[in-house]
């Protein structure tokens, strides 16, 4: 087997996974309502033949084993499955038929490749020295179903795993991908500031929430700016701010909430109390009062290098290395960083965009699209990669 063979067998397989695709696309689910598509993705197994299939893992996770010859590796390949509170504006023929849901972030592509995958894997089982895990995920985009399917013993016996998202910036048939750290931390902080409402007339008998709350907004701007060293790549934004109903009424309450992002495990840990004393202090100021809850979600994603440099190797046998770039890093979060906690493994960007220089419109864009040559470059590499990585010594 070489990996051009496998990208052969796997164009030949274009019209069907561009089917299963579209499918998945005009069907979206939200985070922990996948129950059409895992079943559908449970069905295609069965249909491949060879794979032993349990679903409902964590949540509504899909997860298949196929085991080859005895001595190899247990290698785990994910895709997510779950779709966007967003209203597509593709005018797609195969857009979203469910109001206000979308598959903006190309999780529908994920699943097909994954499941393209499936079915090469499957034709080369007699070649294959080890076992290959496909875990097909609940609720990536709020990052709760890694952890879902952990919990369910998804990753036990896992030697390494192996992921990748679409990049719809990225032209089809490229890839990127880098050693370490790829993508941030992704953490969630809510806040209430209490004060006294009244008047908006009469502001001196009242307490304003409202004005705290704003130099909240602006101060908490400093534990980047003023706190942690400039090499030291960190996000504090402000998403939502709610406070009172009438122009003319001072509100007793605000509430807000946000996003942290880091890039290094240290910075994150420092992050709470830092928070906390900004946030409690700037109320005070106001003679308000404040409490944070800081809620972790997932880690700095860090590719292992041993397993990075095995995907750039098959990578390079596959797509050809002038199609290869080391990945910028990026402050969006992925919780595929929760299974590299857990055990060595890498994550891929695969291009998605035109490559004739058309307009390309970014993840969780209402007019995101993809170029579906990328279909068959995605399960190519996943069973390359697969193959690769189960053989002893591999």
């Amino acid at each position: 087997m070489t990996e051009l063979e496998l990208l052969r067998e796997a164009f030949d397989l274009q019209e069907s996974l561009v089917s299963m695709r579209r499918m998945f696309h005009q069907n979206p689910e939200l985070s922990f309502q996948e129950r059409l598509t895992s079943s559908e993705v449970a069905a295609e197994l069965k249909r491949i033949g060879s794979w032993s299939v349990r679903t409902e893992v964590g949540g509504f996770g899909v997860v298949a084993e196929l085991t080859g010859a005895g001595g190899g590796r247990t290698v785990a390949l994910r895709a997510d499955m779950d779709a966007l509170p967003i209203a597509e504006e593709t005018g797609l023929p195969y857009a979203s038929v469910r109001p206000n849901v979308m598959h903006a972030c190309g999780h529908d592509a994920h699943t097909a490749m994954l499941l393209g995958a499936a079915r090469l894997i499957a034709r080369r089982r007699a070649e294959l020295e080890g076992t290959v895990r496909l875990l097909f995920q609940s609720a990536e985009e709020i990052n709760e179903g890694a952890k879902a399917m952990i919990a369910e013993r998804a990753l036990d016996g896992v030697d390494e795993i192996y992921g990748l998202h679409n990049d719809p910036l990225l032209p089809s048939g490229r890839f990127a991908l880098r050693p370490g750290s790829m993508m941030g931390s992704v953490d969630r902080i809510e806040m209430t500031v209490e004060g006294k409402g009244g008047h908006g007339a009469i502001p001196d008998a009242s307490v304003d929430p409202v004005v705290a709350a704003a130099s909240i907004v602006m101060g908490l701007q400093t534990a980047v700016s003023r706190e942690i060293s400039p090499f030291e790549p960190a996000v504090v934004t402000i998403g939502s701010l709610q406070a009172g109903e009438a122009g003319n009424v001072i509100p007793s309450r605000a509430r807000l909430t946000g996003t942290v992002r880091t890039f290094s495990p240290e910075v994150r840990r420092s992050m709470p109390e830092r928070l906390e004393r900004l946030v409690r202090k700037q109320a005070e100021a106001f003679r308000c009062r404040a409490e944070l809850r800081y809620i972790e979600q997932v880690p700095v994603l860090s590719n292992d290098q041993a397993c990075c440099r095995a995907a750039w190797n098959v990578l390079t046998r596959l797509a050809g290395e002038a199609n290869l770039e080391e990945a910028r890093p990026t402050m969006a979060g992925e919780d595929f960083s929760v299974y590299l906690q857990a055990v060595p493994g890498c994550f891929v960007w695969v291009g998605s965009g035109s490559s004739d220089g058309g307009e390309a419109y970014g993840l969780h864009h209402p007019k995101y699209t993809i170029d579906e040559r990328c279909l068959p470059y995605g399960a190519a590499y996943f069973a390359a990669i697969a193959m690769e990585r189960t053989r002893p010594g591999g």
